[in-house]
């Protein structure tokens, strides 16, 4: 069994959480979390976990059985992105978020494309090539838990930040979603 290596468990932890970026979604989770009622961060921890974990070791196989390459599948969740951020933006619903379904909003779009996402993905891939598994898993459990206390702590946040400034960032953050999906789509046409 190969042994973990603390440097490359940091590179793999850094790396991974300026992709996932869980700060820079702080108002989309508040802004899903009003449009939902609640968030289960729990459920949404380990989703997202499960997909990252599952990718790591099966995720170009699964693409690939479906006939979709990695670019591909990064220009869907560029498209999704770009849905959030524009939802952000101009305060229109275009994704259906009801009261009775906070376990799908925990998984669309929070565990996936949110956390999970292609960025997520593709960034999994590269890292397989240049680290060890073992290093890799520890550096997503080690996201996961900086997810999960981000997660559970979004109504807490909503109040330091208070109705102002969650309107402010979550216009900002809308922005640079908007700004990212089209950095992804460019990259990846």
């Amino acid at each position: 069994m190969p042994i973990p290596n603390f440097k490359e468990i940091v590179s793999v932890t850094l790396i991974l959480f300026s992709v996932i970026d869980i700060l820079g979604s702080i108002p989309v989770i508040i802004d899903l979390r009003r449009k939902a009622g609640a968030i289960n961060a729990r459920r949404a921890t380990f989703v997202s976990g499960g997909l990252m974990i599952a990718f790591l070791y099966i995720g170009k196989e699964i693409l690939r059985l479906f006939g979709v390459d990695v670019e591909s599948f990064a220009v869907a969740g560029a498209l999704i992105l770009f849905l959030i951020g524009l939802e952000m933006i101009l305060g229109r619903n275009i994704f259906k978020h009801d009261a009775v379904h906070t376990n799908a909003t925990s998984i669309v779009p929070i565990a996936f494309p949110m956390i999970a996402g292609a960025g997520t993905m593709t960034t999994i891939l590269s890292l397989k090539a240049a680290y060890q598994e073992i290093n890799i898993i520890i550096g997503i459990l080690i996201n996961l838990i900086f997810i999960y206390l981000v997660l559970r702590s979004s109504v807490w946040i909503e109040r330091l930040l208070g109705v102002a400034g969650t309107d402010v960032l979550r216009k900002i953050f809308g922005l640079i979603l908007i700004a990212i999906s089209i950095k992804l789509l460019r990259s990846n046409i």
